[in-house]
């Protein structure tokens, strides 16, 4: 049986999964209410996309990718892409909460952490979230993103990188 040391700040090994897809962890990329509330989220925020439009790839940060989820390596999309609110998008028409997540979204862009709905990000539930405010963020596209540049993309489907993975 494999395990991984929680007491460490090590990566897990390539293509070791987690409770979501890309194999990271799930609550750094969480958008939280308090943060949200304080004006200022300060790390990249979990997406998802639905399963056809996702590749059987990875690249950093991610260390694992959904194995055939469309049948094809053509879906332009690895677990772990960046994708960066570009600048001149106008957030200021937004409330002051979804201004701060859509600055976050600039500054720190969005990575692809698991398969779901097209574009949902994740918060940690609290019962203080405006849900018909965040409802608002829907009006955001995805041509106002830009992909943030990636590490090499690793395809477990192809034998060198099924090599890497211990396979």
């Amino acid at each position: 049986m494999r395990s991984f040391d929680l007491n460490s700040n090590a990566q897990r090994p390539l293509c070791w999964t987690s409770a979501d897809a890309a194999g990271l962890p799930i609550f750094p990329g969480l958008l939280r209410y308090d943060e949200v509330a304080s004006g200022a989220v300060r790390h990249p925020i979990r997406f998802t996309l639905q399963a056809n439009r996702v590749s059987p790839t990875f690249t950093a940060p991610a260390r694992h990718a959904v194995s055939g989820s469309n049948g094809s390596t053509t879906a332009p999309t690895p677990m772990g892409m960046r994708l960066r609110l570009k600048p001149g998008v106008d957030i200021s028409a937004y409330s002051a909460a979804n201004r701060t997540i859509l600055t976050a979204m600039k500054n720190y862009g969005i990575i692809l952490a698991d398969i779901g709905s097209n574009f949902f990000i994740s918060g940690a539930p609290d019962p203080r979230w405006d849900n018909a405010d965040l409802q608002k963020l829907r009006a955001i596209r995805p041509s106002d993103f830009e992909v943030v540049q990636m590490d090499r993309i690793y395809n477990p489907q192809i034998p060198a990188d099924s090599a890497l993975c211990g396979r």
